[in-house]
């Protein structure tokens, strides 16, 4: 267990966001979301999105695509499904109210499961991962984007002094990449294939995490 946010905290704020979410969040991190809905739709149609929010990504998949969206908060999912209804995008064919950590969803049921912007918040992230690798096809992938903490440098010291602003949008510096890569070490079925730097100036960055066949 970690010492991060509780679920029913994580609801509260989320409904505090929602108004706004789109406002603060789109151009941000617009280039990062089609970065991760494009490494997740070469995996194959079936997408699973978990912590979809709002859906501000939702229009950046192909019209082949089949898209499940999970959040934990009912006012986000409303928002997500009303551009569903005014886009007409056919392709999106559920929005339900999960927690990540409990996916009710059978076992290797999807060709990529991604996630963007939210594992740093889950409060416990290596069970959600566990939860994406359990619903995930034999050769399927994670896709992360997400702001990871530099690992050492200059740069880690200062993001370790920014932590309290940083934590307050939603973007946790204390946790670094490394924590997901060494929860897909133990799994002993997923192998992290690539982690790169993503606009702005490398702030998000790309993990993808396959699951061996």
């Amino acid at each position: 267990m970690t010492d991060g946010p509780t679920t029913a905290l994580m609801r509260k704020a989320y409904s505090r966001w929602a108004p706004i979410y789109d406002v603060v969040y789109d151009k941000l991190t617009e280039p990062a979301a089609r970065a991760a809905v494009n490494a997740a739709v070469a995996c194959g149609p079936r997408v699973l999105e978990a912590g979809v929010g709002t859906g501000l990504s939702l229009g950046y998949y192909p019209r082949q695509a089949e898209v499940y969206g999970v959040d934990l908060s009912e006012d986000m999912l409303r928002r997500a499904q009303a551009k569903v209804e005014q886009r007409g995008l056919s392709h999106v064919k559920s929005l339900r109210v999960m927690d990540v950590t409990h996916l009710d969803f059978p076992d290797e049921m999807f060709d990529a499961v991604t996630a963007q912007f939210i594992i740093t918040l889950v409060p416990e992230p290596e069970t959600a991962l566990s939860e994406f690798a359990r619903v995930l096809k034999p050769g399927g992938e994670i896709v992360l984007a997400n702001h990871w903490g530099q690992p050492s440098g200059p740069v880690a010291t200062l993001e370790e002094l920014a932590a309290p602003v940083a934590k307050a949008i939603g973007w946790s510096s204390a946790f670094k990449a490394s924590r997901v890569e060494a929860w897909a070490r133990t799994t002993g079925r997923m192998e992290v294939v690539e982690l790169r730097s993503l606009f702005p100036v490398g702030f998000f960055k790309l993990m993808r995490i396959r699951k061996r066949v």
